[in-house]
């Protein structure tokens, strides 16, 4: 890509084509909308002011926007003062009380010798600190490593090491485990800690705020998101994402090695879920925004999802420590919740409640369900649907993405898209945010509608995707096709001619018998219709015949009673045939998932292998 001094008859070559995008004008339409008409031209007008309009107009031009991004986020918390930022338990933060922490603990940091491009890690539960610490370190040019809080031991030293931050951010509750491992922390010089002490050689999360000035920090901007994939088949990578997604704001990150128009269009594109989702419609009577309630894991990518109106919108955002699903109804009622993302589970556990329990509350405010993270069936989708309109709104609120911590979010599902045609509730949406297509690898060549293959995607966080401390993992993660570098997220499914993608399975999983493929998803979505299956995966099981053969463990709802061959007989029923009915099915009290929703397959797995040489 030129450098950006250079980039000025590149980026008007590129602007046609990108305003005639519907995604362009109405990403432009849902800033103006949350915003509010005034109060936008009061930021804008407050940005030029900050930066000097010659400056402002320099940078526009030549797409030099690293002093551009800081100063509008500074003149939008400003602007907005009063409104609330963050409502977290019992504190409610303003836009105000907000900037003035993430000011101070900005330059706590940098007092702490963190210079830009140093990173430092994250270790906490749901709440404000996670925001303050994430704006912070974007100030000062520091990525934020998101430390997934369900590891531990070495597996957690290993997720630290391969993100080599200098400075470690945890709550309290989690001292014992650093402590334990704090010896093999290879990077680190500095350990905070959120709570009400701290061991001692560590620092005080507030002592650290108080004894900090609230001034402007020496600003080096960069857009720190930096999450982990969900390691669910393997150990997690750590993805880079300030590149890709923060080259445009900052001059610390890498160039994509693209054209610049390329870049632009993946950008739109990408942040156009904030228009599909609903930006120019949703209006909280009261606030004037949205409002967005956080029942997933902050350290989870695909909740950046959630959380992305707050970002960049206005947004109130509503982290919740953990998922209760009643919690979850009367915060939506009491705060007048209008977005929200979800995982399936959640979304079950709601239906799962008592009748006298779910029909308690109003959720009429409710506008944009979002989900993704693992498959959700058709069923749960309408029962869902089904739910909120009886519970007050007016309209189905159900929406969903595909999407990995690599591609971000690709497709988007969309009410109005299987009100026209209900057979879109299997689909996974419309290719909306990204490039995403089928690809056959035998005969390399693209899929036609209908015809399965490999998921290939091209998307802004793709085009510069590095994983830190393992940069080989790389190497197997992209196809080149017709000269153009394809991510390959290792997934199956195929395309309709109208662009809805539906998934299949993913090649990791697949169990391999007697040389027939077979895909778990396609076995777990027939169980999870017998009306005594709350939950089930379906993994490989060893088999001295056939080499391997689906196992499917299965957790009842409370109070059933099933066998192996009442399951097999419903799949049989259900229309599997030959070796999709499992060979082998098992009970259990409950499955291994994160709080992601994602099923951790290898912990079902690896007791039926153990002492056995495993495929893959």
């Amino acid at each position: 890509m030129a450098d950006k001094n250079k980039s000025f008859v590149n980026l008007m070559k590129a602007l046609p084509k990108l305003a005639i995008m519907e995604q362009t004008r109405g990403l432009l339409r849902s800033i103006v909308t949350q915003w509010g008409t005034k109060n936008a031209l009061r930021i804008v007008s407050r940005t030029i002011k900050r930066m000097g309009m010659a400056a402002a107009l320099k940078g526009l031009l030549n797409f030099r926007l690293e002093k551009f991004m800081p100063n509008l986020l500074i003149s939008q918390w400003d602007v907005l003062g009063d409104r609330e930022a963050i409502i977290a338990g019992d504190k409610r933060i303003t836009f105000r009380h907000f900037k003035d922490r993430v000011f101070r603990l900005a330059n706590g940091l940098q007092g702490l010798g963190l210079k830009p491009k140093d990173k430092f890690a994250e270790l906490l539960h749901n709440g404000s600190e996670f925001f303050e610490a994430f704006f912070a370190g974007s100030f000062i040019g520091c990525p934020m490593p998101f430390l997934n809080w369900h590891m531990h031991g070495n597996e957690l030293a290993e997720a630290i090491n391969r993100g080599a931050p200098k400075l470690l951010i945890f709550d309290e509750e989690f001292t014992d485990e650093i402590l334990a491992i704090k010896d093999k922390l290879t990077t680190i010089r500095h350990f905070v800690v959120v709570g009400s002490k701290a061991p001692e050689g560590m620092i005080r999360y507030e002592d650290l705020i108080a004894r900090s000035l609230n001034h402007e920090p020496d600003i080096h901007f960069i857009i720190a998101l930096n999450p982990y994939t969900g390691g669910t088949t393997g150990t997690p990578k750590n993805v880079n994402f300030f590149d890709s997604i923060g080259y445009a704001f900052s001059e610390l990150s890498e160039a994509p090695q693209v054209s610049l128009g390329e870049y632009l269009r993946y950008m739109v594109l990408q942040f156009s879920f904030l228009y599909w989702y609903g930006g120019t419609t949703i209006k909280d009577p009261i606030s004037q925004n949205m409002r967005c309630l956080l029942p997933g894991p902050l350290y989870h990518a695909g909740t950046i999802s959630g959380w992305a109106p707050f970002l960049l919108l206005g947004g109130t955002a509503i982290p919740v420590r953990g998922f209760d699903p009643e919690e979850f109804l009367q915060i939506i009622e009491k705060e007048r919740v209008n977005w929200v993302f979800v995982v399936p589970t959640m979304l079950q556990r709601i239906l799962d409640l008592p009748p006298e329990v779910r029909k308690k509350y109003n959720l009429g405010s409710m506008h944009s369900l979002i989900c993704a993270a693992a498959p959700a069936t058709p069923e749960l989708k309408q029962a869902i649907n089904k739910y909120f309109r009886e519970q007050g709104c007016k309209k189905n609120i159900f929406m969903e993405f595909y999407g990995s911590s690599e591609t971000a979010v690709t497709s988007v599902l969309l009410p109005g898209d299987y009100e026209g045609n209900p057979q879109r509730y299997a689909s996974v949406g419309k290719i909306r945010c990204a490039e995403t297509k089928v690809f056959d690898k035998e005969s390399f060549r693209w899929c036609a509608p209908g015809a399965e293959g490999s998921i290939m995607t091209r998307s802004l966080t793709t085009i510069s995707l590095k994983y830190a401390g393992s940069p080989e993992k790389l190497d197997s993660t992209f196809e080149n096709i017709e000269g153009r570098k394809w991510f390959d997220d290792g997934l199956q499914g195929y395309m309709d001619k109208d662009g809805f993608l539906y998934l299949t399975g993913r090649l990791k999983e697949m169990i391999i018998t007697s040389g027939v493929n077979i895909f778990p998803l396609e076995i777990e979505s027939t169980i999870i219709r017998h009306p005594k299956v709350l939950d089930v995966g379906v993994v490989r099981y060893p088999d001295k015949e056939l080499g391997e053969v689906p196992a499917a463990v299965i957790q009842l709802r409370a109070g059933e009673e099933s066998t192996p061959e009442e399951i097999c007989s419903f799949c049989r029923k259900e229309g599997l045939m030959g070796m999709k009915i499992p060979r082998v099915v098992e009970f259990v009290k409950e499955l291994p998932r994160h709080i992601d929703g994602k099923l951790i397959k290898r912990e079902l797995e690896d007791k039926y292998w153990k002492g056995i040489e495993k495929r893959g």
